[in-house]
């Protein structure tokens, strides 16, 4: 996707301010020292004069719908109001933008409104798990994906609740400035500046923090430490002191899950950091991820993430690598 000329964030009454400085603070500050130079930017409103936030002190946007359809970038931070229609000269805009072809963002909430406007129909998107029930009620014709942090169909984007917002628009600098200078910036602003994997973006949970410590937590930590070589029961559950069955029962009740399943996703979590970080081929991600060759890491890396190493370590680096994916 091109690098917008302009970018507009549409502000409302009763918008969250949280919400809103998201794109604000993501691309409307010039950052020269750090690669990323900053866009113009503008908070745009249907209608003139103050806008009350939910913090409850009020804002003044300078620009109207005029300027929200000429922008490259529409951003929706949210929406104050699941169950009411947004104003239908905000539909309007929208539809308008999106004809012209800007590419648009539903950020959390704001996911409504573009599925309001028609604009997700046959599209995937996603929203904030709390209202995603709701949201699939009301607009069956999207294919919802409320498992995601955030879903980039090329000119709809839409991200799932609060934080996954940041992720969403760290993952639209990342395609204009490239990892590192995103990375930089992230780094600024004192978040991750990663946590997805394709469009099957999932947020690493080693262990629910009821569970911490004592035996199993350290057989967890063993593993971790030991993912590139043989692991079988037998071995964990002498290094458990417990029986075999006992084992498997006890492991279930402190992840949620199964051995090999627990195994297999961490596996995965370091071969997605090696593909990240490292100058490793597949071969050598494979070996230290403890898959043994590229064709199983290609396998359990599809169904996992989404799509294949390659093409996930190009995607995080911010290019298309067509080598390395022809040597996978």
């Amino acid at each position: 996707m091109s690098v917008p000329e302009r970018i507009a964030v549409l502000a409302f009454d009763g918008i969250s301010p949280f919400h809103l400085s998201v794109p604000c603070l993501v691309f409307g500050e010039n950052r020269a020292e750090l690669g990323v130079p900053g866009w113009p930017l503008a908070v745009c409103s249907e209608r003139r004069g103050p806008l009350r936030s939910s913090a409850g002190f009020s804002l003044q946007p300078t620009h109207g719908l005029r300027t929200l359809e000429a922008a490259g970038l529409v951003i929706v931070p949210s929406w104050r109001d699941t169950t009411e229609r947004p104003p239908e000269a905000v539909l309007r805009a929208l539809r308008r933008a999106h004809e012209r072809g800007a590419r648009l963002v539903g950020l959390c909430l704001g996911a409504f409104v573009l599925a309001e406007a028609g604009l997700l129909d046959g599209r995937p998107a996603t929203t904030h798990w709390a209202w995603a029930e709701e949201f699939a009620r009301r607009y069956p014709r999207v294919r919802l994906q409320p498992e995601v942090l955030y879903v980039d169909d090329g000119d709809i984007v839409t991200s799932a609740g609060t934080s996954a917002s940041l992720d969403c628009c760290l993952h639209l600098l990342r395609q204009w400035v490239g990892a590192a200078a995103a990375n930089r910036v992230a780094r600024r602003l004192v978040v991750a500046p990663h946590r997805a994997g394709g469009q099957a973006q999932f947020v690493d949970a080693p262990l629910p923090a009821s569970r911490r410590g004592g035996r199993m937590a350290a057989l967890l930590e063993w593993i971790e430490a030991h993912l590139a070589e043989p692991i079988d029961l037998d071995t964990l559950a002498a290094r458990a002191a417990m029986s075999r069955r006992h084992f498997t029962r006890r492991f279930r009740e402190a992840t949620g899950t199964t051995v090999w399943q627990w195994v297999l996703q961490r596996r995965v979590a370091r071969a997605r950091a090696l593909l990240e970080a490292s100058e490793l081929g597949i071969e050598g991600v494979a070996a230290e991820a403890g898959f043994g060759s590229a064709v199983a890491l290609r396998k359990a890396f599809v169904a996992s993430v989404g799509q294949p190493p390659a093409g996930y370590r190009a995607a995080f680096r911010g290019r298309v690598d067509s080598a390395v994916t022809r040597r996978e």
